[in-house]
């Protein structure tokens, strides 16, 4: 049979939403910066107020249309819905077992803590700067790293001028922290 008359499964999404999430530790809360809290809640309301009722708007058209075997309107829309409440259950469940923490709260302290900001030098003299945020936050290309990462469970409880052993896939590499820095209150 020719591959443009088999269906596509419908089934299996519910399966993929625990494919998405990222493993948290095993009795580990999913701490969170208010503000990724914000934009994480954000981006669901979006999708329940907004971007849905287009999509289900749209199907709802297509389908009155005709034979929907052939209509690309409702085949894309029926997919883009499942992408959709993919998200909305993935969003959804991770808000829920959220722990918002607030990282303005250790503004001028040198301790590292979740939400921090630390300036690291490795045993080669080469500078880095990273902030611990949470799993769902992060943001590698702005410097960021989940608080469950190596190096930031090398780094947290540590303080300016510490030596630290990172496992590394190469070995054992030993980093200074160099500085700390927190957001100020209201930030």
């Amino acid at each position: 049979m020719s591959k443009a008359f088999t269906r596509e499964s419908d089934g299996g999404d519910d399966d993929d939403d625990d494919i998405a999430l990222p493993p948290l530790p095993v009795g580990g809360k999913n701490y969170i910066t208010p503000q990724g809290y914000a934009r994480l809640r954000g981006e669901l309301l979006t999708l329940i107020d907004d971007e849905r009722p287009k999509v289900v708007e749209t199907v709802h058209w297509a389908a009155k249309n005709g034979d929907r075997s052939e209509n690309g309107d409702y085949l894309y829309g029926k997919k883009r819905l499942r992408e959709i409440d993919r998200r909305i259950r993935f969003l959804t469940k991770r808000l829920e077992i959220a722990e918002v923490t607030d990282p303005s709260v250790h503004h001028g302290g040198e301790q590292v803590f979740f939400g921090a900001r630390v300036c690291y030098a490795d045993d080669e003299g080469e500078e880095r700067t990273i902030t611990i945020k949470g799993i769902d936050e992060v943001d590698n290309s702005q410097g960021e790293v989940s608080w469950i990462s190596p190096i930031a469970r090398t780094l947290l409880r540590a303080r300016v001028g510490d030596v630290l052993q990172l496992s590394t896939p190469v070995g054992l590499k030993e980093i200074e922290v160099l500085g700390v820095d927190y957001p100020a209150p209201g930030d």
